[in-house]
């Protein structure tokens, strides 16, 4: 290839654009992954998952592990943040074909073709405008009524726990004197 790939988002050749992840040889045509592919486009990470994760096409399951795999390639090579990545681009180009054929009518053959494709994902770093955004949106959601009570309730119980494990600690200390018992032989005399 000559110059850059327009569609991982850089203009300039050889410039890093981000980190990416590639799934190859997927058994599955690229214009079926490609309207999945159209969902995630722009999103941050963790948007995309949850609209992968209820996403009922088969080409959703294939992308999430491909995009949790960018997520991790950004994290462990790159040092950089999972809240703060976003789909930078992503895209699904058509790999080989294989051909089968079946018996059809009159001694005649019929073409199968059983495409393969090879799915793309490049995370990058939001930049200050859209990690403004993004921080505020999450914000403004709040935590759900429900979340916190529960949340409120662990609270109490494992400060109960704490409580009782304290209370107990100390009766435990006092008791700790070896005591004297008589053992059994085995011709039933005490020793």
């Amino acid at each position: 290839m000559t110059g850059p790939k327009l569609n991982e988002g850089s203009f300039v050749a050889g410039e890093k654009t981000g980190s990416k992840a590639v799934a190859r040889w997927v058994r599955m045509s690229a214009s079926k992954a490609r309207p999945v592919l159209d969902l995630i486009r722009d999103k941050d990470v963790r948007t995309a998952d949850e609209i992968l994760k209820f996403t009922t096409r088969e080409a959703a399951h294939v992308i999430r592990k491909v995009v949790a795999s960018a997520v991790a390639n950004a994290v462990t090579n790159d040092d950089l943040d999972a809240e703060t990545l976003y789909v930078k681009a992503c895209f699904a180009d058509e790999g080989p074909t294989l051909k089968r054929f079946r018996p059809r009518a009159k001694g005649r053959a019929g073409r199968i073709n059983k495409r393969t494709c090879h799915i793309t994902v490049v995370v990058g770093v939001m930049d200050d405008r859209r990690l403004s955004i993004f921080q505020s949106s999450t914000a403004s959601r709040g935590v759900n009524p429900a979340t916190a009570a529960r949340r409120a309730r662990v609270e109490r119980g494992r400060a109960r726990a704490a409580a009782a494990k304290d209370e107990a600690a100390p009766a435990t200390n006092e008791s700790t004197e070896p005591e004297t018992t008589a053992t059994a032989d085995t011709n039933g005399e005490e020793n």
